[in-house]
C-alpha cells in the first residue's frame, strides 16, 4: 500500500511542476491558459487565483467528460490549451494533473506551491465576490489546519 506522499512524489516523475512565476509568465504572454483549481468549493471560496475555475477533486473526471452535470465543456471539448492544476499546496494539483494525463491530456502542468506559493509571490488572490485579499491576509486564510488528533501518535 502506498501513502500519500509517496503518490504525490510518483506523479511528480510524470506531471510538469510549474512555479508561479512561470505561471505569471504564462499569463503576462497572452496565450490560452486554463487555471484549473481542484479544492473543495468552500476553499476555493476563501482565496483563489483571479480568472480560476474551481473543478473539485473529487467530480475531476465527470467533468473532463460530454454529459455529466459535472462536464467543464472546455475540459471535455479537449481543446488546444495549457491546462494548469492549482491546489492549496501543490500536492492534490499533481495527483489530479496526473489524472488527467490518464485521460488524455497532454498540456496539463501542476502549479508547484500551489495557491500559497502563488501568494507568497505576492500575486493577486481574490475572494468569492472577486474582492482581492491582502497578501497577509490570504497568508492566514491558507494556513494548514491540522488538529491535534489528525497528527501521527508519537
Amino acid at each position: 500500500m502506498q501513502s500519500y506522499d509517496e503518490l504525490v512524489r510518483e506523479a511528480a516523475l510524470r506531471i510538469k511542476e510549474i512555479m508561479p512565476w512561470d505561471l505569471r509568465g504564462m499569463i503576462d504572454s497572452g496565450n490560452p491558459v486554463l487555471l484549473l483549481d481542484v479544492r473543495e468549493p468552500s476553499e476555493f471560496a476563501v482565496a483563489h487565483i483571479p480568472g480560476s475555475v474551481n473543478v473539485p477533486r473529487g467530480v475531476l473526471e465527470q467533468a473532463c467528460e460530454w454529459d455529466y452535470e459535472e462536464t467543464l465543456p472546455r475540459l471535455a471539448a479537449r481543446e488546444e490549451v495549457d491546462i494548469v492544476v492549482i491546489c492549496r499546496s501543490g500536492k492534490r494539483s499533481l495527483l489530479a494533473a496526473d489524472r488527467m494525463r490518464e485521460m488524455g491530456f497532454e498540456r496539463v502542468f501542476s502549479l508547484k506551491l500551489g495557491v500559497r506559493g502563488w501568494n507568497d509571490f505576492e500575486q493577486p488572490v481574490e475572494d468569492m465576490a472577486g474582492k482581492s485579499i491582502d497578501v497577509d491576509e490570504a497568508e492566514i486564510l491558507l494556513a494548514p489546519r491540522v488538529r491535534a488528533d489528525q497528527k501521527r501518535p508519537a
